[in-house]
């Protein structure tokens, strides 16, 4: 079986569900963007929703999307660096207790963590996010070995601002000859790499994830448009537009995947278990209609509950409607 490598900001999801915009607009939270904080607002911030009910799960996008990935059954590892703390001991044994083979380093800054504002009408989600330990990560940790012995390696776009971490490792994933494959991440995260996300995708990587927002962002064209210029860059492109399903281009092939039925109470993690369903179909040679299904029917589990973690009735049904679809899973 086909064995998948993520690299991402290991992070622990502090999701607080709002009843309205006005901490974003006290705190300066563009509505769906993802914003860096220091150490300072951070705990603020966090301090101001610990009163209001939150829930905390182990995070960050690619390590969201390698639990995916573990879950379905596919051999699944993780780089990241975490704090000596609470909250990075958490992260690790969700890991474990996922499948997950982590390759945690320790850093000497406090475990990184993402406050989640979820808000009305939509599930919309906008990020405040300390990475702490998360961004001690650097080039120098990352060696071949680590690699190798893997058939894919997924990163995540919020990385691209360590632009010489994300260099090594899709360095190091070519020499491996790993299938690369990206999360866009965020649409400002796109704006403020735009030549260095050209480059590295043009250069190196096989498969590009992106919403709608990010699509925009990085082919300045509307959503339909800016798929068929990032599928000229690489070799598979998927634009996400919420609700309304995705759409995905190899070459000249394309398709539209309707978004599968579900009663949408949170997207946080629709995209990167979409990144997972697509990846793990992928990894068994199904066709690119079928892995975009595969995409779509796991991230309409996750928009059914708060956070980024599926629940196990919803992880068998999910199975279950996989293996109706493809025969996989059995």
């Amino acid at each position: 079986m086909k064995s998948i490598l993520g690299i991402g900001n290991a992070l622990t999801d502090i999701l607080a569900v709002m009843p309205d915009d006005s901490l974003l607009t006290h705190y300066h939270l563009p509505k769906g963007s993802m914003q860096h904080v220091d150490r300072e607002t951070g705990e603020k911030i966090w301090q101001t929703l610990k009163p209001m009910g939150v829930q905390y799960v182990a995070g960050g996008s690619s390590a969201n999307t390698i639990t995916g990935t573990a879950v379905l059954g596919m051999p699944s590892t993780f780089i990241g660096k975490v704090g000596d703390d609470e909250l990075g001991s958490l992260f690790k044994s969700d890991q474990s207790r996922n499948g997950i083979k982590s390759i945690l380093f320790k850093g000497t800054a406090a475990s990184g963590r993402a406050m989640v504002f979820i808000t009305a009408p939509n599930a919309e989600r906008t990020f405040a996010v300390y990475l702490g330990a998360a961004i001690e990560l650097v080039p120098e940790d990352l060696h071949l070995g680590m690699f190798l012995g893997h058939d894919y390696f997924h990163i995540e776009g919020y990385l691209v601002q360590n632009q010489d971490l994300v260099r090594k490792a899709v360095e190091l994933a070519r020499e491996a000859g790993l299938i690369i494959s990206i999360d866009m991440a965020s649409y400002n995260v796109v704006e403020s790499n735009d030549a260095f996300l050209h480059d590295i995708i043009e250069n190196y990587v096989n498969i590009v994830f992106a919403n709608e927002t990010e699509a925009q962002a990085f082919a300045k064209k509307e959503p339909r448009e800016a798929l068929d210029e990032i599928a000229k860059i690489c070799d598979i492109a998927i634009v996400k537009i919420g609700k309304d399903g995705s759409m995905v281009k190899s070459g000249d092939e394309y398709h539209y995947i309707e978004a599968w039925p579900a009663d949408t109470i949170d997207a946080t993690g629709a995209g990167d278990m979409y990144a997972a369903g697509f990846l793990f179909a992928h990894s068994h040679g199904l066709s690119l209609k079928d892995c975009g299904d595969v995409g779509s029917i796991v991230a309409a589990k996750v928009v059914e509950v708060i956070g980024p973690k599926i629940d196990i009735p919803r992880w068998k049904l999910a199975k279950q409607e996989i293996r109706e679809l493809t025969g996989l899973l059995r």
